[in-house]
């Protein structure tokens, strides 16, 4: 019986190839387009579920209070000392690292020289994680200050087969280590990934302020707890563990948050984990099940379409016998058949372009053929695709009646014309979404790009200070200054647009002794308002006329604010015991992202020795000369390091991947949507179109003309779609203004938007349909009336 229904199956389809192939083509783009949702959402969710016992991590997360004792932020930043001080003092805590932020330092190793991504971290963090070690006990790998442990991929680069254990490598050419170990390469889907790892004691000797007290915040903190240890109690522990610590530390909270949430689970909203990439996880997923379903509906609408041909032959095998349930089968069997088909041409598309996906979300994903649990989700996939698209159709067909087919008066009931137009809709319902959300995270992404951030990034130019480099700055300037393509010349700890530390160790006039307001703070030499082009409302930049400059500061209108200082310029602050004054007033701008409104911001000078990066303004048109001289200059001061630069504009783009990931997918999928849902228009318009077609040879000989049958035509196939229109804009309004919650900066939802995309909407179905309402409307009307 089987073999049987799929042979009439397979005839049906190649019978009628162009109808065939348009409908295997719309469920296979539909299929396609979900598996790699599904591939993408799959990579996600296993991010960090590798490491054995991941249900025992936990990373560190410190809320901060407001006066009215209510959660108003959160952060991973952790005091150095804090990894140590939990081992001690709670029980449950088995093992505790501090793992400072992986960035790349140069290698030395003999003659080969080159730059790999190095972390700091604790003595437990191979125990802690679990990662495993190819060589090397990871209870001791990094006991020592002068050990590192290499990954395999680095050993096999730089050692090839020579065993590297005991060699010693030479790390930013300043200090000597010895291999102790060798960790297996790091998988792709985890969140802490190195090439090399050395003890954390070398990074508190370089930065002293890490481990100053309980009240300095640096690098993030993970533990590991017992079996048998509740988390809750755990929290309960700890949440005041840092005013334990140090009695002034009265607006902090800490708690554990699960390692394996963290990927996803960034963002915190009073307390509570529930934003992050988690949020485009479900996106994606809700618009992978949104296209099935508009690929599912097509094939309905295609197969209902051809029903009126279909009638005659189901007729005459109700008359030699063929029961309902017989017929069913073999309509759910050619549904069944032609998704399998469909689902071929997915695996065939997403083989061949998923490199193409692969560049895009900058990822390494595969078909997992060799995974029966993926071969068992397809062919699941398979049949329930084929069901629910294939159920329709086969219950239409099956329920005909014999004696109404064979006299050639088939009629379908008012409701069945209902349910296709209902179908209808909803594809353009989802489809017209996706177009308006797609224009909205378009224009969104257009004024990140374009909007005034307070400060100039254009023909700017981040200069790393690496190895001898920053010690040799002035001498640096010089020479790249000399050369006449720049206009200015500053330096700074970090990019002015990604500041990263904070301090609470700053006091003014007219602030308690308990108060913890923080600043974030950025560390800058002479030059740098004039540098960035930021204005200042009052007051002066860091000047070399000025020698108490080096205890000075400068501040925003964030911080003016938060310290209540109506007139900040002349005032005398203290940091870190040293005494200054506030020499200048800036007017805000981004020191974060456009998630994040303005922060109160603080502008110290400090030595050559502590800033990370020189910035360089050239002028217009000059970009290519001032890079020769740069790495001229570079070469001559710093010629153990090769030459390394960033532009401004590219990493201030680069805070914003999800957001260009998402536009760029939403752009694949809303045009995806539109096509299959045309398809499933066109099957309307045919199966309209057939119906009518004796409606039409009388209208044609009682003098209508093509035109006026056209529009007669396709005036029936747009009700739906401007009734999708009316229902896909409340439904886009409310997704997009959720996701715009996520801007502290964005961009207002015209009115214009909405109708510029029911305005493609309509022109789009107009084209769709006009093909076969101009053939309806060119048929002979002898051959539609003449009877049979």
């Amino acid at each position: 019986m089987l073999t049987n229904y799929l042979k009439i199956a397979w005839r049906n389809l190649t019978r009628n190839k162009s109808f065939s192939a348009i409908n295997i083509l719309g469920l296979g783009l539909g299929i396609a387009c979900s598996l790699f949702i599904y591939l993408w959402v799959q990579d996600e969710r296993s991010y960090d579920t590798f490491l054995p016992d991941s249900d025992q991590l936990y990373k560190i997360i410190i809320h901060n209070k407001d006066k009215s004792g209510s959660i108003a932020g959160s952060m991973d930043a952790t005091p150095g000392r804090l990894a140590e001080a939990l081992k001690q003092e709670i029980p449950e805590v088995t093992q505790a690292s501090t793992v400072v932020w992986d960035y790349k330092q140069l290698v030395t190793i003999g003659q080969k020289i080159g730059k790999e991504n190095g972390r700091y971290a604790g003595p437990d963090f191979f125990t802690l994680f679990g990662f495993p070690l190819l060589q090397g006990n990871p209870r001791s790998v990094l006991s020592a200050p002068n050990n590192i442990v290499i990954s395999q991929k680095m050993a096999q680069a730089y050692f090839g087969r020579e065993n590297p254990v005991g060699k010693t490598i030479r790390i930013d050419d300043k200090r000597d280590c010895m291999v102790t170990g060798v960790a297996a390469n790091v998988p792709g889907n985890s969140s802490i990934k190195f090439d090399f790892v050395l003890p954390i004691a070398n990074c508190f000797i370089d930065n002293p302020w890490m481990v100053a007290g309980f009240d300095h915040y640096g690098p993030p903190t993970y533990v590991r707890l017992r079996a048998d240890a509740s988390l809750a109690g755990v929290n309960a522990k700890i949440q005041d563990f840092l005013h334990h610590k140090d009695p002034t530390v009265k607006d902090k909270a800490m708690v554990l948050q699960p390692y394996r949430e963290m990927y996803l689970y960034s963002k915190f909203t009073k307390g509570i984990a529930d934003g992050g990439r988690i949020e485009y996880v479900r996106l994606f997923s809700i618009v992978a099940l949104f296209i099935v379903l508009i690929a599912c509906v097509n094939f309905m609408n295609l197969a209902t379409a051809r029903s009126v041909k279909r009638a005659k032959e189901v007729g005459v095998r109700k008359v030699v016998g063929a029961v309902k349930s017989l017929l069913f089968g073999q309509f759910m069997a050619e549904a069944i058949l032609t998704t399998l088909l469909s689902v071929i041409v997915a695996l065939i598309l997403v083989l061949a372009l998923m490199p193409v996906f692969n560049t895009l979300t900058e990822k390494s994903l595969s078909i997992p053929f060799a995974n029966p649990q993926f071969i068992v989700t397809i062919l699941g996939f398979t049949l329930l695709t084929g069901f629910i698209a294939g159920s329709y159709p086969a219950l239409v067909l099956s329920s005909m009646s014999p004696i109404t087919v064979l006299k050639g008066s088939l009629k379908f009931k008012p409701g069945a014309s209902l349910l296709r137009r209902g179908l209808v809709i909803f594809q353009f319902t989802l489809s017209i979404a996706l177009i308006v959300c797609t224009a909205i995270v378009f224009r969104q992404m257009k004024y990140i790009q374009t909007k005034n951030l307070g400060l100039d990034r254009e023909n700017v130019i981040y200069v790393p200070l690496e190895g001898t480099l920053s010690s040799k700055y002035e001498a640096f300037k010089q020479e790249t200054m000399q050369a006449g393509f720049v206009q200015h010349m500053t330096r700074a700890s970090t990019m002015p647009t990604n500041i990263g530390m904070a301090t609470d160790g700053i006091s003014w006039p007219g602030k308690a002794a308990d108060d913890k307001t923080g600043l974030w703070q950025l560390e800058a030499s002479y030059d740098f308002t004039k540098t960035m082009k930021i204005p200042l409302v009052a007051g002066r930049d860091f000047s070399p006329a000025f020698g108490t400059d080096s205890a000075n500061i400068l501040i925003n209108e964030a911080a003016a604010k938060v310290m209540n200082l109506k007139n900040p310029v002349g005032q005398p602050i203290t940091y870190n015991g040293r005494k200054g004054t506030i020499i200048g007033l800036m007017k805000d701008f981004h020191i974060h992202s456009l998630h994040d409104k303005i922060a109160p911001l603080m502008v110290n000078f400090q030595s050559a020795s502590s800033f990370g990066l020189a910035i360089v303004k050239t002028q217009p048109g000059k970009t290519k000369e001032v890079l020769t001289s740069l790495e001229q200059s570079w070469k001559k001061l710093n010629p153990k390091y090769p030459f390394d630069y960033r532009f401004a504009d590219e990493e201030f783009n680069r805070q914003y991947h999800s957001e260009t990931l998402v536009s760029e997918l939403a752009n694949v999928f809303a045009f995806l949507a539109i096509f299959i849902s045309c398809l499933g228009l066109f099957g309307l318009a045919t199966f309209t179109a057939e119906q009518r077609t004796k409606e039409i040879g009388v209208r044609k000989v009682l003098g209508a003309s093509i035109a006026g049958i056209v529009t007669l035509l396709s005036r029936d196939f747009l009700k739906p779609v401007v009734i999708a229109i009316v229902l896909a804009t409340p439904l886009a309004w409310y997704a997009m203004s959720q996701w715009l919650l996520g801007f502290a900066y964005k961009i207002d939802m015209e009115w214009w938007v909405f109708a510029l995309a029911g305005m493609l909407a309509v022109v789009i179905a107009i084209l769709t349909v006009s093909f076969q309402s101009i053939k309806a409307a060119l048929t002979n009307p002898v051959k539609s009336l003449r009877s049979e």
